[in-house]
């Protein structure tokens, strides 16, 4: 009787236990501009599954993909006061939140998308993330978004090859100042008018990766990318701090470690797109043009430097860090 008893004791224990884990589960939201086929989508699914594995299912996670929860200032607010709990984002919409996340908006900061990594994954990265968590958005890892380059109709590989052209670029003033600085005249404009100001020679070139200068028709335009990778601006798997603060130091780390096996799971499809990009548009008779001394580039952005750290001199310190992270 006793042993029937202790049996009955033990599995009504044992369902009490298993019930009330899974009442405590927690669901948390998750945002993605990016659509099916992309690195990034494939991510943050395998994100899920493996926060789930990770956290025994106290944690699982719903993706929505494709922005269809807002745009992507939208998502940055919700994740930063908690509406939201987990985002993919591009650092460049966070610098002007955080002014530490600016750095990777400074042309020519890094010298390939290697060394932003290292740079990320050490010292500066800390500071970085340290001031993105304080504002309510805290990184849990990096992810690719590979280099931008110049193309146009003919090749550009050294600063004097842009005097006189007009670029399109984003709408950020230390994108303009890169153009300027070079003697070119930059052209702001939205990202969906590119195509025909190419055609039609409002602009004489643009600036964007391999696979969205592929996938988006712009190699149709033009003749020459030239790899001068002047931005390497990565994204983030960014959690709001609060609620990962409330975890337990072992569930910080169970999220952190998903977080961090999908980023390097991000990382090898994204090189391999990048690489499948360019195959496409030199097949399509794209010349693609390897700048063999990036020096007289990054020599010519010595007065958008010297302006930015002016108006902001707490930055010097980090643009320090990056420049001597090897």
């Amino acid at each position: 009787m006793y042993q029937t008893l202790g049996k009955t004791l033990f599995g009504a224990v044992a369902a009490v236990t298993l019930f009330s884990s899974a009442a405590s589960a927690d669901t948390w939201r998750a945002w993605n501009i990016h659509n099916d086929g992309h690195p990034n989508t494939a991510a943050m699914d395998r994100f899920a599954e493996l926060i789930n594995d990770a956290t025994g299912g106290e944690i699982t996670m719903d993706v929505f993909h494709g922005g269809v929860l807002g745009s992507q200032p939208d998502a940055i607010e919700q994740v930063r006061i908690g509406a939201i709990e987990i985002g993919n984002f591009n650092l460049g919409p966070i610098g002007p939140m955080v002014k530490e996340a600016n750095l990777v908006s400074l042309p020519f900061i890094f010298k390939s998308v290697p060394h932003m990594f290292r740079v990320l994954e050490g010292e500066g990265g800390e500071i970085i993330a340290s001031a993105m968590g304080d504002a309510g958005i805290l990184p849990l890892a990096w992810i690719d978004a590979g280099a931008r380059s110049f193309y146009a109709q003919k090749a550009i590989n050294t600063p004097a090859d842009v005097e006189g052209l007009k670029i399109r670029v984003m709408n950020n003033d230390l994108y303009t100042a890169m153009i300027s600085a070079m003697g070119g005249n930059p052209s702001p404009m939205a990202f969906g008018e590119v195509q025909q100001a190419l055609k039609t020679g409002v602009v004489d070139g643009a600036e964007n990766n391999f696979p969205s200068f592929k996938n988006v028709g712009h190699f149709e335009v033009t003749t020459n990318y030239s790899l001068s990778e002047h931005l390497i601006i990565p994204e983030c798997i960014c959690v709001n701090t609060t609620k990962f603060n409330a975890l337990s130091a072992e569930m910080q780390a169970a999220v952190r470690g998903a977080a961090e096996e999908a980023a390097m799971f991000q990382r090898e499809l994204w090189a391999v797109q990048s690489e499948q990009a360019r195959k496409d548009v030199e097949a399509a008779g794209i010349a693609v043009n390897e700048v063999a001394d990036k020096g007289p580039f990054q020599d010519a952005m010595a007065s958008v430097y010297e302006d930015y750290l002016s108006a902001n001199p707490d930055m010097r310190a980090l643009v320090e860090i990056a420049q001597a992270t090897e």
